[in-house]
């Protein structure tokens, strides 16, 4: 075993605290990364609150999009070698011989992919622990060289937010002569937005008011339209040939299906709860509603090559590790713009 250090969540408190960890010894295809810098997901969030009150429960160490370098590699690794830089997002591991992996979806892998935390290891049952750490040991296969010019720091909500948004703009052909919608201007909106621009396509943001309207021309957004407006969504009906809803509370899709043009695509990204959805809303114009999260090994490759290639990253808001208690509160009141990134130099 090797030991390094990081946060895990305290379950009385829904507070983190610095702990030593326990990470495996290599196996032959591991690499051993240090951690530099660590997005702050939303699923963090979520995920330290439902921890807490938690009895006998396993530990919980968030973060699963980072960025750093390898210090160690197992005999087998072929393809990285000590002081590369590289990625790791939100997956670290699937089956490998079921139909999506073998169609290099391993995202939607039909024995469930391992999560880079609170998953079960394939190997020996343990409960994987997360990047809010200084070291994190993961499978090759999983493990993403950063290209140069990517800022480590600002990539790293790219292997969470960025490739989630990446898989359906990759879908559904999204390039020159597109017209795309997004809806909320987040974490995952405002990276929707830069790379729906770099593809060519013409973009616009959908908000509830007009005060995204400056970032959302600085972010290369052609238009806003406001859905609280009535007047300015009877305007834009049908306009779309795809909206990307990354609007993580629960709503009404009504308004926003009645902005795709026909035979488009409401795809569905920000929340992943119960909908409900009037049929005549689709069957007007042939539209279709879909979903996305995360991304395949080869898609997630392709996403660092491409934001490397357009100059695509997050903007993003840097804060020391030790801080991450306060990331997360103001996470939970939408008071950042628009990733929280750790660097996790301060664990050393």
């Amino acid at each position: 075993m090797r030991t390094t250090v990081g946060w895990a969540a305290d379950a009385a408190t829904a507070t983190l605290q610095r702990v030593p960890l326990q990470r495996r010894a290599l196996r032959p295809d591991d690499v051993a990364v240090r951690v530099d810098y660590c997005g702050v997901c939303h699923t963090d969030l979520h995920a330290v609150r439902e921890h807490r009150g938690t009895e006998n429960a396993p530990a919980l160490v968030p973060g699963h999009e980072f960025t750093g370098v390898v210090t160690e590699v197992g005999p087998e690794v072929t393809g990285l070698a000590v002081g590369d830089s590289v990625a790791v997002g939100n997956i670290v591991d699937s089956c490998g011989v079921c139909a999506m992996c073998k169609a290099g979806q391993e995202n939607f892998c039909h024995e469930f992919p391992t999560l880079t935390y609170g998953g079960t290891d394939r190997h020996d049952g343990t409960t994987t622990l997360g990047g809010y750490s200084r070291e994190y040991v993961v499978r090759e296969g999983f493990t993403y060289r950063l290209p140069e010019g990517l800022d480590p720091a600002a990539a790293a909500p790219l292997l969470c937010a960025g490739v989630t948004v990446w898989e359906p703009l990759h879908a559904l052909d999204v390039g020159p002569g597109t017209r795309v919608a997004v809806a909320g201007l987040g974490g995952l909106g405002h990276l929707a937005v830069k790379l729906a621009v770099a593809l060519g396509a013409d973009t616009s943001v959908i908000s509830r008011s007009r005060d995204k309207a400056a970032d959302a021309r600085r972010l290369g957004a052609h238009d806003l339209v406001i859905s609280t407006d009535p007047e300015q969504l009877e305007a834009n009906k049908e306009r779309f040939d795809v909206v990307i809803d990354t609007i993580s509370a629960p709503h009404d899709l009504a308004p926003y299906l009645k902005l795709v043009a026909m035979d488009g695509t409401l795809t569905q990204v920000g929340y992943l709860g119960p909908i409900s959805v009037q049929t005549m809303d689709l069957l007007v114009g042939r539209k279709k509603l879909t979903s996305a999260g995360s991304g395949g090994r080869a898609s997630t490759a392709a996403l660092l090559d491409f934001c490397a290639d357009h100059d695509v990253t997050a903007d993003i808001e840097l804060l020391p590790s030790a801080d991450v208690d306060q990331a997360l509160d103001r996470l939970a009141r939408n008071d950042v713009r628009y990733r929280f990134v750790l660097d996790m130099s301060d664990l050393s």
